[in-house]
């Protein structure tokens, strides 16, 4: 295997209104690739969420996939108030001027998505096209309060095996298809402490959660998705409850006009361990 298609980590220093962080990211492909694909994962994930679909892509574009603020090898924030969307979208315009490049690709997770869609609707934004992965200007209020059940939660595994077990009951809905795909998700999700694991991600992400999350009801953003304008891609899980049909009908319609697909037997969300799925971003991303 050629020596661009193994990880490379770094780090960049991002500012918020409390202070200084960093945000780890790891680098796939030829660093001097002008072509840059930029992969943000879900609330609760990390950037190594993206492992198989990075190195599939590897020869065509330098992709780049940043762990959010507060979770895996990143700094976490002192105050949870800033786990929100305006400080994630500042530290992915300070990633994108680290990476020397004026244009970006963009493949965003469930919060990932809403990133990339909120950096997509400003002027003079680098987001020259856009994936959604199982999100859109709707988010159901069921989903949410789904996630909030256990995002609260600081579980503290005694072994791997039963934190394994523990991200496969809450998971089930990535649809995934063998024990080795589970295990590389739970190498990903879990971080050591003292004799066992724990996620690998701040606990109090959860505050602010809360906050974005509302009083019960749907989020709704159609103004941000209706102001983006770069060639967007939809794709939702055919089970999901986060991302329901009717708005993705309506994402075909309005906005970008974007277009959609549905991965069947997967809820909230496809996580491009299989060929097929990697083929449908691959197929986007590519085209003239």
């Amino acid at each position: 295997m050629s020596q661009t298609r193994e990880p490379r980590e770094h780090r960049v220093l991002c500012a918020s209104p409390i202070g200084l962080h960093h945000i780890a990211y790891t680098e796939w492909g030829d660093a001097a690739n002008p072509r840059v694909l930029l992969c943000v994962h879900g609330l609760a994930r990390t950037g190594r969420d993206f492992d198989d679909l990075a190195r599939a892509l590897s020869d065509h574009y330098r992709v780049v996939c940043p762990d959010l603020a507060g979770r895996g090898k990143s700094d976490w924030i002192a105050d949870p108030r800033h786990y929100l969307p305006p400080q994630y979208v500042a530290d992915m315009v300070t990633l994108i001027a680290r990476l020397n490049v004026e244009e970006v690709h963009w493949l965003g997770t469930s919060l990932g998505g809403v990133i990339g869609m909120a950096l997509a609707s400003l002027p003079k934004t680098p987001v020259t096209r856009l994936v959604l992965n199982d999100v859109g200007p709707v988010v159901k209020a069921e989903a949410l309060k789904r996630i909030g059940d256990y995002l609260g939660m600081d579980p503290l595994f005694e072994n791997f095996d039963k934190a394994q077990a523990y991200i496969k009951a809450i998971s089930q809905s990535f649809g995934l298809k063998t024990e080795a795909q589970w295990t590389q998700l739970a190498r990903n999700s879990l971080r050591p402490d003292g004799s066992g694991f724990r996620m690998h991600y701040d606990p109090s992400i959860a505050a602010a959660f809360k906050i974005a999350a509302g009083p019960g009801t749907d989020v709704v953003t159609w103004p941000l998705y209706d102001a983006v304008r770069c060639p967007t891609l939809v794709i939702r899980g055919a089970q999901s409850d986060l991302l329901d049909h009717a708005t993705l009908e309506e994402m075909s319609r309005r906005g970008p006009k974007a277009r959609i697909v549905e991965i069947p037997g997967v809820g909230h969300a496809p996580m491009f361990m299989d060929a097929d799925q990697i083929a449908v971003v691959r197929d986007f991303l590519l085209q003239t």
